[in-house]
């Protein structure tokens, strides 16, 4: 049974990193069509809207709610629960500790489309494409800690998680470059 549990909580993981990924790029989306004339303006907006709520309340909530409740089966079902507070159940600790996290930001997402259905656009097209980078690292994290376990290095985690957001920040900055011209 923990096989099945495990693939299905990979499955639903995968499609509540889905959303995380597109969510933020329909608010940059709706945030730059308030650049438009505005017929066009409107127009983005009423469907990008549409896109918001389908996506985050049809696919992305449920994947969150999904992956959790099939995470907590797993880690029952495989007894890793009695080993996270023992050496070599560190790395569970802190991938549990970046799934934390991961909530956190998926709640700072709700706080965005709220706003945004309501038509308030508070942050810029820039800010809403770094934002967007935070689900990257997490992944990457998250990963690597549940691949490798107790292998890892967490000095040179850490490291290749900087270097990650290194390479992520210089790339929207040459974008946003790339763009003005």
């Amino acid at each position: 049974m923990y096989l099945y549990l495990k693939a299905a909580h990979i499955i639903f993981v995968v499609t509540w990193f889905a959303g995380l990924f597109y969510m933020p790029r329909l608010f940059i989306y709706a945030t730059e069509a308030g650049e438009k004339p505005e017929m066009e303006r409107i127009i983005l907006r009423k469907q990008f809207e549409i896109m918001m709520r389908r996506l985050w309340y049809g696919i992305t909530w449920p994947s969150a709610i999904i992956t959790l409740i099939l995470g907590i089966s797993v880690l029952i079902s495989s007894n890793y629960y009695s080993v996270i507070f023992l050496p070599e159940g560190r790395w569970l600790l802190i991938k549990l500790i970046f799934v934390v996290l991961l909530y956190a930001y998926h709640f700072s997402l709700q706080k965005i489309v709220n706003q945004e259905l309501k038509g308030i656009y508070a942050y810029t097209s820039q800010q809403l494409r770094i934002w967007n980078e935070v689900a990257t690292l997490f992944l990457f994290a998250i990963v690597f800690l549940a691949t490798v376990k107790q292998s890892i290095s967490l000095l040179w985690g850490f490291v290749a998680l900087i270097a990650l957001l290194i390479v992520l920040l210089t790339a929207i900055k040459i974008y946003k470059l790339l763009r003005k011209n």
